[in-house]
């Protein structure tokens, strides 16, 4: 068989997925790795492989018998010292064994961006028992944010606003943590105007910006994002030169979602993923080339032109309320009814074989005149789509 570069995926979700499509699209051949079979990116590539990648003897196995040109993590919970024997080797891990390390584990992460490049963050300590929550809880005042070091996508993030909260959030951390280490951090509270994802694309001939991503959460979890967002330029400066600090530290080609918190006066560190990210599904329908693009172009080197906004944007997602082997997905064509004249709408069936509360099973995508009437119309046409139950 010929192709252009084999890649290990490790983590299949729907970022996983929509990075495959554009994978194939420029002739690699992709292997699907995941804890679950028929996860959505395994539907759309040549192989799958189903192992927990936090076992480091199955993950040692899986790359030496598929000996990729590329080793693309897409998930935080892996065994990051193997990516890095095997970096050590020669393999090219997507964008560095370091970065994908670093930014596995968020007390890593704020220590690059903190103390080695000075960024303005938030105040924050760590914590691995409920009594140096406390102690972390007075130094950085109430209310403040408690999350595990390692999790995606808001897992085990939630907000104390008395001291009464803080076993509540602790345990809450704990049991929704990713990998085994039992470490939060305890974050000061910022009163942000609004948050961005600055998608950052770092590239053999240097670095390049998306337009600001606006976004919304709910228990730490994305929920509607929207593009652009409006900046001043003195802000948009400030997060750039931010992000472009931060990924030229980590190395390596590809996306990094880059988050921030904007207030009126100042642009403030939040977080940041090696890879896309889940606020970046509005470019999917924003921009001529999607977050996943670009990501696959830096990877394999090919030239990447200039990015543009086709216009007005945002994204809503669609979630389960229950958990459930037995459903089926409804209402797209009334979803796809929902655009006004001059915008479009699109949706994406992520296609996870099971449901639970608040999965992601899709997202739906709009364009508009304005951003307020883009959101609006993929909020609305996520509302139409709805999961039958069938147990």
């Amino acid at each position: 068989m010929t192709f252009t570069a084999k890649i290990l995926l490790l983590g299949s979700g729907e970022l996983g997925k929509e990075f495959a499509i554009s994978s194939k699209r420029y002739g690699c051949y992709v292997v699907a790795c995941d804890n679950y079979a028929h996860a959505p990116a395994m539907q759309v590539s040549d192989e799958a492989e189903i192992f927990s990648m936090l076992d480091p003897e199955a993950l040692r196995e899986v790359i030496e018998r598929h000996r990729p040109d590329y080793i693309v993590p897409e998930v935080e919970a892996i065994r990051t010292e193997v990516l890095q024997e095997f970096e050590d080797k020669g393999f090219m891990v997507v964008p560095s064994a370091r970065a994908t390390y670093m930014t596995m584990n968020r007390d890593r992460i704020r220590e690059v961006a903190a103390s080695e490049l000075g960024l303005r963050t938030s105040k924050y300590r760590y914590a691995e028992s409920l009594e140096e929550v406390r102690a972390a809880a007075a130094h950085t005042g109430l209310p403040c944010v408690i999350k595990p070091v390692m999790s995606s996508s808001g897992k085990g993030q939630s907000n104390a606003h008395s001291n009464e909260d803080l076993e509540k959030c602790w345990t809450y951390a704990v049991e929704n943590m990713r990998g085994d280490r039992k470490k939060v951090i305890v974050e000061e509270f910022i009163r942000f105007d609004y948050e961005i994802t600055l998608l950052t694309v770092r590239t053999r001939e240097g670095v390049k910006f998306c337009e600001p991503i606006g976004h919304r959460q709910e228990r730490g979890d994305y929920q509607e994002s929207w593009q652009p967002t409006p900046m001043t330029d003195k802000l948009l400066v400030e997060a750039k030169d931010m992000a472009e600090k931060v990924v030229d530290n980590l190395g390596g080609y590809g996306i990094f979602g880059v988050e921030f918190f904007v207030t009126k006066d100042e642009v403030i560190f939040s977080e940041l993923s090696p890879r896309p990210h889940d606020t970046g599904m509005v470019t999917l329908i924003s921009q001529n080339l999607s977050e996943f693009d670009l990501h696959a172009r830096a990877i394999l080197g090919l030239p990447i032109p200039a990015i543009r906004l086709h216009g007005p944007s945002a994204s809503a997602v669609v979630l389960a309320d229950r958990a459930s082997e037995r459903f089926s997905i409804e209402g797209l064509a009334e979803a796809l009814r929902q655009g006004a004249e001059g915008g479009e709408i699109d949706v994406r069936v992520f296609g996870k074989p099971t449901t639970r509360p608040y999965r992601r099973m899709g997202v739906a995508l709009a364009t508009a005149e304005t951003t307020d009437l883009a959101r609006e119309h993929a909020r609305r046409a996520a509302e139409c789509i709805t999961i039958r139950y069938q147990d």
